[in-house]
């Protein structure tokens, strides 16, 4: 069965007069939880959405950027996108919850917050108003500012990457620390590893420029050394 297929069926099960919210307290079992992610980063996306105004046709294509998503899937993904829009729990609950649910796992909410970010920059644009709602989701999955901080740095249009920063190393750091860490990243993002802490296959492509990132910062720290 499909995570689309899947998150239907998590849909279909909700009463009358539920929202997303119930969705994010009943999958808590590792089984589901990849379908947990796919719901969080699309109900994120859509609060976000609305952060800077204005929900764009680049906005909601960019789930396609975190997500593969089949035609016959659409719909579906659609709804999920228009329950969060519509339901009356704020962003803040949304995020609690799901902090809740990958309680202990802060690389799942890492990965989890990056799609966003994907989301956020997808018109090319970095909304302030995008920048306080990814920041206040950051708090409440209690992730350290440095990380928020580097995820922003390889995302917002006007902020040049420090590779440095990218592999999490200061740049007085010896060559053997920098490619530990270098190493330690490339076997973090590998898709095994990805999956193995929920995110779906379907959305692997979260690695893609993560992994150009890492390497890139590697190559330019590399070639200084040299």
């Amino acid at each position: 069965m499909s995570i689309w297929s899947r998150i239907s069926d998590a849909l279909s099960a909700l009463a009358k007069g539920e929202g997303l919210s119930a969705v994010f307290d009943r999958l808590r079992s590792p089984p589901e939880r990849s379908v947990a992610f796919t719901i969080a980063v699309i109900a994120l996306g859509a609060k976000m959405a609305k952060a800077d105004g204005q929900v764009t046709r680049d906005e909601v294509t960019a789930f396609r950027e975190v997500f593969h998503i089949p035609p016959q899937a659409e719909a579906g993904a659609a709804r999920v996108f228009n329950l969060a829009r519509q339901d009356v729990a704020g962003f803040e609950d949304y995020a609690a919850r799901i902090r809740s649910m990958f309680d202990g796992q802060p690389d799942t909410l890492r990965d989890l917050l990056e799609g966003l970010f994907h989301i956020a920059v997808a018109d090319g644009e970095y909304h302030p108003n995008e920048d306080a709602f990814l920041e206040r989701v950051a708090e409440i999955f209690a992730l350290p500012p440095r990380d928020f901080a580097r995820l922003r740095m390889r995302f917002a249009p006007d902020t040049a990457q420090d590779p440095y920063s990218v592999l999490g190393v200061s740049p007085d750091a010896p060559m053997a620390e920098v490619r530990r860490a270098w190493r330690r990243l490339v076997r973090e993002n590998h898709p095994d590893a990805m999956i193995a802490r929920g995110v779906p296959q379907e959305a692997l492509q979260l690695a893609q420029k993560r992994m150009a990132d890492i390497n890139r910062a590697w190559e330019e720290i590399s070639r200084k050394a040299a």
